[in-house]
């Protein structure tokens, strides 16, 4: 039987896509249970309604371009597990079920009068990116409560379409808006965390994700370091911050509003990390008011004597864990 073909900026329905690729017509993830494909649904009415919107991103980077799409579920956390998760981690996963994702945009009503089906323009085949296969962001639910959001960032792999109106819209001005600490992690529990797969090494991992020995270690001392704050009784966030003519959205690390402190934190006390983390304090500290807070590096040892000196230098403050306490080594 010949594998099932489509050509991107073709004009179909759900119901067409469902008798070439099978799979049902409800919902914006459709696992196809008869071919090796997901059938992935984008509608920017439909996403607008709770705070985000999919399409393509107005920057690239050296892999090329990137389509952001919202993982499904309309109320509360979006999730990975369970029922509710299934759809997204099946996205997830896509790499080692061999399955492909096929996206479309929602294109108005078909020609029928009759019918209140939406046209649905094939875009074209997609894989997740392997340095970043998602990230964690927050927006409202259908209630209007305040929840994580999975965004799965997306590669075109073969041919495929990008026009202007696909596009996420760009900002009309920087805004830094304060969210829950958890959105932070950029991480959601995933299944291959709960119980891995017997035929897998235990740091074996699906194609389309990163290592996660840096990125445990640096979220073990976030969140170590977050309940020694709480502990505390200090008011802790972090900012999402949306830049103005671009569709770039940035996250903070820690925030301390009781004593008015940016946090990076780092899985290493490495050159590299901390050059990272100057960078980024630099970057974020410019869009959070009101000004003169307070710059500090988080860090699982002390660096090196040098290190210290360039943090110092450039006025950061270092946090770093000795044993089960916290040490500050100020600078000033």
């Amino acid at each position: 039987m010949d594998k099932p073909s489509i050509t991107p900026g073709l004009l179909t329905t759900r119901e067409e896509m469902k008798k070439l690729f099978g799979g049902g017509t409800q919902g914006g993830i459709i696992p196809s249970d008869t071919t090796s494909n997901i059938l992935i649904y984008v509608d920017h009415d439909s996403g607008k309604k709770y705070g985000y919107e999919d399409g393509w991103l107005a920057e690239e980077d050296e892999l090329g371009p990137v389509f952001e799409y919202t993982g499904q579920g309309t109320r509360g956390e979006q999730t990975f597990l369970g029922r509710n998760g299934s759809r997204n981690a099946a996205v997830l996963y896509h790499a080692d079920t061999g399955k492909s994702l096929r996206v479309f945009m929602a294109a108005g009503r078909v020609s029928d009068p009759k019918s209140a089906a939406k046209q649905q323009r094939y875009i074209g085949e997609f894989e997740l990116d392997s340095n970043q296969p998602y990230t964690v962001r927050e927006a409202n639910d259908e209630n209007g409560e305040r929840r994580r959001i999975i965004v799965f960032r997306l590669r075109p792999k073969g041919d495929f379409e990008r026009i202007t109106k696909d596009a996420i819209s760009r900002a009309e001005a920087t805004d830094a808006n304060p969210v829950s600490a958890d959105v932070v992690a950029g991480k959601m529990l995933e299944p291959k965390m709960v119980k891995p797969r017997k035929s897998q090494a235990s740091e074996s991992r699906r194609a389309a994700q990163p290592s996660f020995i840096a990125d445990l270690r640096q979220s073990e001392l976030r969140a170590s370091y977050l309940a020694e704050l709480k502990s505390q009784q200090h008011e802790v966030f972090a900012y999402q911050i949306k830049i103005a003519g671009t569709t770039t959205i940035l996250k903070t690390d820690v925030y301390d509003a009781t004593t008015h402190e940016l946090y990076s934190v780092r899985g290493e006390a490495s050159r590299e990390e901390v050059r990272m983390a100057i960078g980024q304090l630099k970057d974020y500290a410019r869009h959070i008011k009101p000004r003169g807070l307070t710059l500090s590096i988080l860090l699982p040892a002390p660096p090196q004597d040098d290190l210290v000196d360039l943090l110092h230098t450039e006025g950061i403050d270092i946090v770093y864990r000795s044993d089960h306490e916290y040490m500050r080594n100020p600078a000033k």
